[in-house]
């Protein structure tokens, strides 16, 4: 799964994970969001597993982060 990081206008940190839709997040720096994203991607996968939903392929998990 790829994750792709902006930062804000504002200052924030914006972290999104493209292969989960709506899988976004805000940190107030860089690592903060990506470390958030994540977590919330490893939550939506767990929530689709036990759901018996389809997930992303797993075959790199979070390629690109840093």
């Amino acid at each position: 799964m790829n994750i792709e990081t902006e930062k804000e206008e504002d200052g924030r940190w914006l972290a999104e994970v493209t292969e989960l839709p709506g899988v976004m997040v805000y940190g107030e720096n860089k690592k903060e969001a990506i470390l958030k994203v994540k977590a919330l991607a490893l939550r939506v996968i767990a929530d689709r597993i036990e759901h018996g939903e389809k997930i992303p392929e797993l075959g790199e998990v979070f390629a690109g982060s840093v």
